[in-house]
């Protein structure tokens, strides 16, 4: 294994000072960029995770509401995906991206032509007849494109769904909207600006844009937090930091090197810090290791698991308050009530704070009121119901 010469770090930053500068960069430390909207938060995150589980809402919609208040849904939606503002694809994982980002996505097109990522045998005339369906019939789902499944299990798809899936990802074809949660699917040259269409850059500067992306996204971050941001190699982050723009910084505390966007250590962060409920797929604490370095807070999303063997609850949302995580909260709805189904408090002066993150989480989905089932601490039960009151 080669090991890559580190040149002498830019600044030396306290651990303190890293976690301020990650909530900054993040969005959620100083004022929120109202005017940009949902559009400004995917631009400076470079990528939206998306996922199936909806309890409050999806996950997509939940991003920008943690660090703009209540923002309408349709808002939401009406932002990704009016004119062609952004597009799907696989970069932490399937993820809404700004259209800005399609030349640097080339290189993971390129890839996935030599191996296609789903392991499905396909025949050419399968894959022709869903660009020639697109073509002359505009806008489709899997459904309409003649099925989405066989018969059989849930991942037998049926010869269309995989070869528009595969056309999606070759580049051929993009995820226009969510109608549903169904993609619809357009071709490519229809969809993306012309001026990005073509514009093919070779791998090495496709990764080193979303290496700087990441590190501006980031703030600081080493290079597993950095490279895992668009699920990178490490040898991939490697060949491009020295001429990404991000400069080496060492952090207290911190037992590898880490980059930072010069930016970021431009000014100092300061600002009003959001209280809000997270996504257990927001990008602020995508990364486990990372999130437990930086917060002190282990982050686990539990829908997968077994419910018996659960310690948080299926969809359990972390609360950030004060620029740290203070709990979390497991959540559901029944009716025009949110129901706080487990309630994890890490200390007292979680209390306050957790009360007003579900207030504002109910007030957005159209909840009038709160529910407390289960507090971690029951001492602290009598104190958080009050203060919802």
């Amino acid at each position: 294994m080669t090991t890559v010469p580190q040149p002498r770090p830019a600044a030396e930053l306290s651990a303190d000072e890293a976690r301020r500068i990650a909530l900054r960069a993040q969005g959620f430390l100083g004022a929120p960029d109202r005017r940009g909207g949902v559009r400004g938060v995917l631009r400076h995150l470079g990528a939206v995770q998306l996922d199936t589980i909806s309890v409050l809402a999806r996950s997509h919609e939940l991003i920008p509401y943690a660090r703009l208040g209540a923002v309408g849904r349709t808002t939401v939606e009406d932002a990704y995906w009016t004119q062609t503002h952004a597009f799907e694809y696989w970069s932490h994982a399937a993820c809404i991206l700004p259209v800005e980002e399609w030349p640097h996505f080339a290189f993971r097109r390129r890839a996935y032509r030599t191996r296609p990522h789903w392991g499905h045998e396909l025949a050419d005339s399968a894959y022709d007849a869903v660009i020639k369906q697109l073509r002359a019939e505009g806008p489709q789902t899997a459904t309409e494109l003649g099925g989405a499944k066989n018969k059989g299990e849930w991942w037998d798809w049926s010869e269309s769904k995989v070869a528009v899936e595969r056309a999606l990802m070759y580049g051929e074809v993009v995820c226009v909207e969510r109608r549903g949660w169904k993609r619809v699917y357009d071709l490519a040259e229809r969809a993306v600006p012309a001026a990005l269409l073509h514009d093919e850059l070779d791998d090495a500067e496709c990764v080193r844009r979303l290496v700087r992306q990441a590190g501006e996204a980031l703030g600081v971050g080493t290079r597993a937090d950095i490279a895992d941001y668009h699920r990178l190699k490490a040898e991939q982050f490697d060949a491009v930091v020295a001429d990404s723009g991000l400069v080496p910084v060492t952090v207290a505390g911190w037992s590898k090197p880490a980059w930072a966007d010069p930016a970021a250590l431009a000014s100092e962060p300061r600002g009003r810090h959001r209280t809000t409920l997270l996504s257990p797929f927001d990008s602020l604490i995508w990364e486990r290791a990372r999130t437990e370095r930086i917060f002190g807070f282990t982050h686990r999303l539990e829908a997968y698991v077994p419910k018996q063997k659960r310690v948080h609850g299926y969809f359990a949302m972390p609360l950030l308050a004060g620029g740290k995580l203070l709990g979390r909260v497991d959540p559901a709805r029944e009716g025009r009530t949110l129901v706080a189904r487990q309630v994890s408090l890490d200390t007292p002066k979680a209390v306050e704070p957790m009360a007003r993150a579900l207030r504002e989480a109910a007030e957005w989905v159209g909840c009038d009121a709160v529910r407390v089932e289960q507090v971690n601490r029951p001492e602290l039960a009598a104190a958080l119901v009050a203060a919802l009151d």
